[in-house]
């Protein structure tokens, strides 16, 4: 005769539940730890069912938020061109602390950020007009390198640097 198990409780059924929304939310994209309680936080679960459910998943590796937010800055200095500044925002609203925040931004050196604008800024001056109003493109220019988070002094750096050099390209 065989014996079966008993049926589980609530509360088994309800961690059961948040770790299949969890496993869901994770196959769409990777989130951080804070993205997932808040999802499981609107939908009411408990805060002790939320804590065992995120343990277990960053025990397996499938919640990290050290390896999210060092992907987050690749991806998007590559795709997006944006700075430190503006990388370090994106990563506090996705619920991450300064310390994460501060080693994932780490890696990226002055020399790299400075690089990145310049890059941005010689792609953009290809389809300038400079024959008219200089200090007008230069605002511009300045202003796209500020909305995606580079220091003041870096934008003007190098929109200065940068115009010279395709004022002279021009000229030849």
């Amino acid at each position: 005769m065989t014996t079966s198990c008993p049926p589980p409780s609530t509360s088994e059924r309800r961690e059961e539940q948040a770790r299949a929304l969890c496993l869901r939310l994770l196959t769409a994209q990777a989130r951080t730890r804070a993205e997932l309680a808040g999802q499981l936080k609107k939908r009411g679960y408990r805060a002790d069912v939320t804590t065992r459910v995120l343990d277990r998943l960053a025990e397996v590796g499938l919640v990290n938020d050290a390896d999210f937010a060092e992907q987050w800055v690749h991806s998007r200095r590559g795709s997006a061109g944006k700075g430190n500044r503006a990388l370090a925002a994106e990563l506090r609203t996705k619920g991450l602390g300064d310390d994460v925040i501060e080693a994932a931004l780490s890696g990226i050196g002055g020399a790299t950020e400075h690089d990145r604008a310049a890059k941005l800024v010689r792609t953009r001056l290809r389809r300038e007009n400079l024959d008219g109003d200089q200090a007008k493109v230069a605002r511009r220019l300045v202003g796209l390198l500020a909305r995606r988070g580079y220091s003041e002094t870096l934008c003007f750096d190098v929109v200065r640097t940068e115009l010279a050099l395709e004022l002279e390209r021009r000229r030849t």
